[in-house]
This record gives structure tokens, sequence and C-alpha cells, in this order.
């Protein structure tokens, strides 16, 4: 519409000097002639009654002619110059004009002649980049972790868990092989990935940042709040450090993945791998991040199982892999008509049925040792897998700020 806009006003303000301008031009040009004519001197003034003639004042006039006539010539010769540039301006704008109208040639990036498929996690030129933004993220930090002890009757008493998993599910949607998923986007708010089966109950997080966050902070992304929430939870309630870097830009719901990207509980080891491997982790990362279970619990009307992984569901710790290695663990059936792993001494707590067979697995059952014995490499492995999960697919510039917030209630 603009390049139409611009042709609009050049072709009328083309027509309208063809209309003036050579009005103008033949006035000018008749006047130019007219004065070019006038080579004599003035008539003599009358007589004063003296019948003799004076030399001096004939001289004066003559003088006074020959100046004239060649202001005149200079001025004539201005006044050429100036409707020769005319005319030079003129045939510049007819020729712009022709070329607007002339079709243009496909670009090789124009869908038509394309030979390379557009990454699907393209950044929005349209909007502000992280840097441009005027956002205080420590005070965003803070609203956040204000948030968390806000309803003690909710669950066990914090919002962290729940925040921790829309994080971790926002983030884990990314595929290495064509860059789409990630927390990019922030695309859960929308319904078709929102209704996704691994994301039940996580409208709770979403309505709670949504309601006292984001109208704090208009100008934060959905994909930098969701996942600033999880770093709050993880932080908060007692686990390692987690760099930090804004930069995730909001997309339509055409970005929204498809369901089934996200882990299913019920699954074997196999499924496990099939999901971090396509998003570019290791084993040990795999491990490492599913220690995040330490925090939260499971509901039969979300994942459709019941219980916490460990005693203490509020406070990040490596008590996750203590519990899984030294337990006893049998099976529970559920009125759903799924089963769980319980621990015997304690039913209360639970494993999904996944849980069990990666610690079975010979090559992930070392690292599940690990962190049993040793807190401070968990933290440190987790603190670099969980970052590493939250940048995937993000479209940083490299000019975005790194984070280390502190801590608000530890």
């Amino acid at each position: 519409m603009s390049s139409l806009r611009s042709l609009g006003c050049l072709a009328t303000r083309y027509g309208a000097r063809q209309a003036v301008r050579p009005a103008l031009t033949t006035n000018v040009r008749t006047s130019i002639i007219m004065r070019r004519t006038y080579a004599t001197a003035p008539p003599p003034p009358p007589s004063t009654g003296n019948t003799g003639s004076n030399p001096l004042l004939w001289i004066g006039c003559i003088s006074l002619g020959v100046a004239y006539t060649y202001y005149q010539k200079k001025r004539a010769e201005k006044i050429d110059h100036l409707v020769h540039l005319e005319q030079l301006e003129n045939a510049k704008a007819s020729d712009a004009s022709k070329q607007e109208q002339e079709p243009k040639p496909k670009s090789k990036s124009e869908p038509g002649n394309a030979t390379k498929k557009e990454p699907t996690n393209k950044p929005d030129d349209s909007k502000k980049t992280a840097p441009e933004k005027d956002i205080n993220y420590q005070q965003v930090y803070n609203e956040i972790a204000e948030l968390l002890d806000s309803n003690e009757d909710y669950d066990d008493g914090s919002y962290g868990p729940v925040l921790l998993r829309l994080a971790w599910h926002s983030s884990g949607t990314y595929n290495v092989e064509d860059g789409s998923g990630g927390s990019n986007g922030g695309t859960m708010r929308f319904r078709a990935e929102a209704e996704h089966s691994a994301n039940n109950g996580l409208q709770i997080a979403r309505d709670l940042l949504e309601k006292h966050i984001k109208p704090k902070f208009p100008e934060l992304s959905y994909g930098d709040m969701y996942t600033l929430g999880g770093v709050v939870a993880i932080q908060e309630l007692g686990g390692p450090d987690i760099k930090w870097k804004p930069g995730r830009r909001d997309q339509g719901e055409n970005k929204c993945t498809p369901d089934g990207r996200l882990p299913d509980g019920s699954k074997k080891v196999d499924h496990v791998r099939d999901v971090f491997y396509r998003m570019g982790f290791n084993d040990r990362e795999i491990v490492a991040l599913v220690g995040g279970h330490a925090l939260g619990r499971c509901h039969l009307d979300r994942s459709g199982y019941d219980g916490p992984w460990q005693e203490a569901p509020t406070f990040f710790s490596n008590e996750y892999y203590k519990a899984i290695t030294s337990r006893e663990w049998v099976k529970r059936d559920l009125p759903n008509g799924l089963w769980q792993w319980v621990d015997k001494a304690n039913p209360e707590v639970m494993m999904l049925p996944i849980e069990i067979t990666m610690l079975e697995d010979e090559k992930l059952k070392p690292y599940f040792e690990l962190y049993a014995k040793d807190t401070a490499v968990f933290f440190e492995d987790f603190a670099n897998a969980f970052k590493k999960l939250i940048e995937l697919g993000v479209p940083f510039t490299g000019k975005e700020k790194e984070y280390v917030f502190e801590r608000l209630n530890m």
C-alpha cells in the first residue's frame, strides 16, 4: 500500500507540473524575447529651452542605455538557466514515474524462488529487542518472588513448583532439527498449546503472572516472563543460582507446537531419550533436569498421577535422587486406570513409571547415584542444564545482559 500511495503522489505531482509549468515557461520566454529586442536608449528628456546640444548629457544617456541592456542580458541568461534546471527536474520525475509502474523482477528471497525454508523462530523486527526495553528485571524477579507464598491454601503453600513447571513446559517443546518450539514466542498463552495434555493445570501459573506481573511490566515478553518465573522458583526455594537473560519475543498462534513433544510419564526410557535428544541434551543433562521433581507434586486431575516425589516439595535439594536410589518402590493402581510407583514405607511419596525405567538404565543410573551423594555437583549440573533448556531457540542478539538475581527470601 505504501508504494501505491507514493506512486499516486508522484503522478499527481508530475501532472500538476505539466499543467502549470509550460504556461509559466512560455510567459518567461516571451518576456525574455521582448527584453532582448530592447537595445536603444530611452528617448532624450524634453528640451529646457536651450537650443544648443549638451555632449555630456548625451554621453550619460548612452551609458545608462548600455548598462541597462547589459543588466537585462544577464538577467535573461539567469532565467534561461533556471528554466533548463526545471526541464531536467521534470524529465527525472517522468522517468521515476515510469519505473514505479514497471513490475520489479522477483527477488531470490521471495516465496516463489526460495531454495531454503526460513527458520521457524524468526525474530520479530517490529518489536523492541531486550536491550531497547526499559525493564528493571531485578524488580520483576522481586515481584514474582512476593507471589510464591501469597496463597497458603494452594497445594503445599507455594506457587513455586507450578511456576517451575510452566518454565519447563514452555521450553521443552524445542526441536533442534528445525528450530521450532522452545520458550521463544511465549506460545503457551494460546489455547492451541495451553490445552496440550501435558500442560494441564498450568493455567494457574499463567493467570498468576498475567494478573500480577504483566500489567506492571507491559513490555515484558511472555517467554521472558514464563522462564523468569521458573528461575525465581528455583532460587527462592533453595536451589542454585540460575543465569538468565531476556530476549524472547512474542509470536503468533501459528508458532504453537503440536501436542506430544513433552515427556509422557507412562512410557519407558527410550521415550525419554527421544524427547531430550530432540532438544540437544545428553544423558547427564537428562538426569540433572529430572531433578526438578524435587519440587511439587502430581495431581490426578492434571497429570493423572498423585503425590509428591519426596516429603519436602517446596524445598529444592538433591532429596529426589536420595529417595529414588534408596527406597523400595511398589506398584499402586490408580482410580483412572493408570498406575505409579510408591514408597513402601511412605505410600504418599511416588515415582512415575518412566522414572524407575530411567534408574534401571545402565547409562543413566550412575548420574542418579552421583547426584544423590553430591549436592554441589547436582546444583552445578542442574543450573547449566536448566539455563540451556530455557534458552533453546531464542534469537539473542548478543547485546543482552545476563543476570544472576539477588534472592528476596533466602
